[in-house]
């Protein structure tokens, strides 16, 4: 591809974001105590440490280390288990800088996404044990498939912007880097229930064997967790299982990994009107006259408040099933060469169910039904639209560090076979359909091979990292699909290839003070909505991601901070248009030049042993050079166009911060508060007061008191209490609209969250 010069950086300085720092500072003080050894020897260091560093092998060729010039956040067991009372693992991260999880249900529990530096969650790349975990055509994760994951995670790292190469799609904003929980050296057993707001349970049942004649274990989870949800009928009753096996000897680890989610939710995504939002029953009135709402649905509006869900039929709901299969095999030849490498296979097969008023006979193929004194042409209908969908292939890794010099050769090839089809269950005329009727049927292919080499070289307190990455695409989708609500054929070949290459350096002063500066390319394919709503001819450009980061960090025995400032320059940036199609995908369309710059700044500081604070905040700046907004003028028949220059970019705050105390007045006993404040989101690209999400600040406090060896070798009881000011806020939402009788409707929604509510847990270990 052709690259473009990178435009000139202004003088920004940044402060970049750690995360779990008080528990950093307590590792801090271990490490005075004790010294680990990194080198693999296994005769001289015995099983247990050679054991561990085989099992670190698996994600560390992806992850950055303490030496890469990149911005990272690091969370750790005892952190995850803490926070994990049952909301979607994005509510775990919450706490991280720069990141604005989001709710469809209002709770948590559900369909979630996150958001890091306001980028969209299909841009932040995702693995599990060096897996890719992100959907191949809609280079989304969705969580709702993995309940109760966190139970089964052992460390995170999110890296923001560019960050490392790793395994699947380019990560044009984050890349979340998930570990599966390591290998326990002692039989164990755990029960973990929790109970709350909206009648949500959590029930996890988690045993392992330990290490059987020091070679083999076998852990294993089964999870169920149900909601009613805060918005109306917004409920969730999901299920999980995994089940994990290893063998190893001293230089080698085989591990067979399993799990799966089933989830049945009741859909949520259409949002709340403005009006219905405010209350305002002349505006909700209106709203209905002017979207031709009448009888139990005008009702509904009138009558639902903040919690309404547009949806009423008893199974409107999201069915849908996810198994991953995971082989790995690490072995190491020496303690400076060593091999990672894995097979996996994802199945995903399920539907959502849709009840449909007075759709077009001739849209679902059906025929008009022609009666003695009538021809019926349009009926009620119920239909199921379904995803059927194999993931499989294999990554690899060779490392080779003598020291000084560090080289990673890796890659991978995967094979995506996801079939796309709709169905009528039932019709009040059924014309000449059969059931379950197939009216539109398609299937896509997508083959995508990768390669990267990078390295790293230290002499003094210099270290410089080097990283290539090669990766092709083969991508096509043939048949028809339901765009938009017409049928039409979408049949489509595509082939990418790209290069994608980092460089930076970092100098440490000393063992408590570096500094580093990195800049990484990134190019990226669009997703198959892009294509799907287009054809060959007008169909979106690849995006390109220029990404500069610069940071500082001070880690001492009380006190770290970390500064980091970032410039993120796109070309053909695929942005939000602010419209939502009839499944909740937003569109979008290319702009020639858009950028985000960015400060992070993450402190923690211990102030006595039982006290200590933490604290991140992010100011950035995310602007389109020229957008062009596309009003729908009935009036005309047309479209008008309005030119933007220098626009704020959607769901891109000014400022995110957070802010947390904890306090340890007794041995077992944490109290935990957090603040957390999210600036301005535009809906759209317009910068539009009208148009946009209020700035919100919320609280929330934990309790957890542990005591050990009395009864069960380890009882918790905790408590969380979300939003506890109680604050009506909305952190998601999507904006529409036209102009009729020369005048501009806007059409918002939204989708509020939770006001105070709350979730106990007791947490046992045997």
């Amino acid at each position: 591809m052709k690259t473009r010069i990178l435009p000139t950086i202004c003088g920004l300085i940044m402060f970049m974001p750690l995360v779990s720092l008080a528990q950093e500072l307590d590792s801090n003080q271990a490490k005075k105590k004790s010294k680990q050894t990194t080198e693999f020897n296994p005769k001289k260091e015995g099983i247990k440490d050679s054991l561990q560093i085989l099992e670190e092998m698996t994600v560390s060729v992806i992850r950055a280390g303490s030496k890469t010039p990149t911005t990272y956040s690091n969370m750790d067991r005892k952190e995850i288990e803490s926070k994990n009372f049952g909301q979607d693992l994005p509510y775990l991260l919450n706490t991280l800088p720069s990141t604005v999880v989001t709710s469809d249900a209002g709770a948590g529990v559900g369909y979630s996404g996150i958001r890091i530096r306001g980028v969209d969650p299909t841009r932040t790349n995702v693995t599990i044990n060096g897996i890719p975990v992100n959907d191949s055509e809609s280079h989304g994760v969705y969580w709702v498939n993995m309940p109760d994951f966190a139970s089964s995670v052992d460390n995170i790292q999110v890296q923001r912007g560019v960050g490392t190469s790793s395994n699947g799609a380019s990560a044009f904003g984050a890349s979340i880097n998930i570990k599966t929980n390591s290998i326990n050296r002692k039989a164990y057993g755990t029960l973990d229930n929790s109970y709350g707001s909206f009648n949500t349970w959590k029930n996890t049942v988690k045993a392992g064997t330990g290490l059987i004649n020091g070679k083999f274990t076998l852990d294993t989870r089964l999870s169920r967790i149900s909601s009613a949800g805060y918005i109306d009928r917004a409920k969730s009753n999901l299920k999980s299982y995994y089940l994990s096996g290893s063998w190893h000897s001293e230089k080698s680890l085989l591990r067979a990994t399993v799990f799966s989610g089933k989830e049945k939710t009741y859909q949520a995504w259409y949002g709340t009107p403005e009006s219905v939002m405010n209350g305002n029953q002349a505006e909700i009135a209106a709203y209905a006259d002017r979207n031709w709402i009448s009888g139990s649905d005008r009702d509904n509006l009138l009558t639902s408040g903040r919690t309404y869900n547009h949806y009423t039929y008893e199974n409107e709901v999201d069915n849908y099933q996810q198994d991953h299969y995971q082989l790995h095999f690490n072995h190491a030849f020496s303690h400076k060469l060593k091999l990672t490498s894995a097979l996996h296979y994802t199945r995903g097969k399920g539907y959502y169910e849709q009840y449909k008023a007075d759709e077009d006979l001739v849209d679902y193929g059906f025929s008009n039904v022609i009666l003695p004194n009538d021809t019926v042409t349009s009926t009620d209908l119920i239909r199921r639209r379904w995803l059927d969908n194999h993931f499989y292939g294999g990554v690899f890794s060779l490392s080779y560090d003598n020291g000084p010099l560090n080289l990673i050769f890796g890659g991978g090839a995967n094979q995506y076979i996801g079939g796309h089809y709709g169905e009528v269950i039932w019709a009040e005329f059924a014309s000449n359909s059969e059931i379950r009727d197939r009216y539109y049927d398609n299937e896509a292919q997508k083959f995508e091979a990768h390669s990267y080499l990078k390295g790293s070289y230290k002499k003094g307190g210099l270290t410089i990292y080097g990283d290539i990455q090669y990766r092709h695409i083969d991508y096509s989708f043939l048949g028809i699909d339901d765009v938009s609500g017409t049928i039409k054929a979408i049949d489509q070949t595509l082939s990418f290839d790209f290069i994608n290459p980092k460089a930076g350096f970092m100098y440490d002063f000393n063992k408590r003070n570096n500094t580093y500066v990195s800049v990484a390319v990134a190019n990226r394919e669009p997703v198959r909505r892009d294509f799907r709503e287009s054809t060959p001819e007008n169909r979106p450009k690849v995006e390109q991601l220029i990404n500069l980061e610069a940071g500082y960090r001070y880690k001492g025995n009380q006190l770290m901070v970390n500064a980091n400032a970032y410039y993120m320059h796109y070309n053909d940036q695929l942005v939000l248009t602010g419209q939502i199609n009839d499944v909740g995908g937003y569109t979008r369309t290319n702009v020639d030049v858009s950028r985000r710059v960015g400060l992070e700044l993450e402190a923690g500081y211990r102030i006595t042993k039982k006290l200590s604070v933490t604290g991140n905040l992010t100011l950035s700046d995310n602007k389109i050079k020229e957008f062009n907004e596309y009003v729908t003028n009935y009036d005309i028949g047309g479209q008008d166009t309005i030119i933007h220059t220098n626009s704020d970019l959607a769901f891109s705050p000014n400022i995110i911060a957070a802010a947390g105390v904890k306090y340890e007045p007794l041995k077992g006993l944490s109290i935990s508060l957090l603040g957390k404040h999210v600036g301005r989101q535009f809906l759209d690209n317009t910068s539009t007061d009208s148009r946009s999400l209020d700035a919100y600040t919320t609280f929330n406090v934990q309790v957890n008191y542990t005591i050990k060896d009395v009864l069960f070798k380890e009882m918790t009881v905790g408590l969380l209490v979300n939003n506890v000011a109680n604050k009506m806020y909305a952190n998601n939402g999507y904006t529409w609209g036209y102009i009729a009788g020369n005048e501009r409707t806007v059409e918002n929604f939204y989708y509020p969250q939770a006001g105070r509510n709350f979730l106990v847990r007791v947490l046992l270990k045997f």
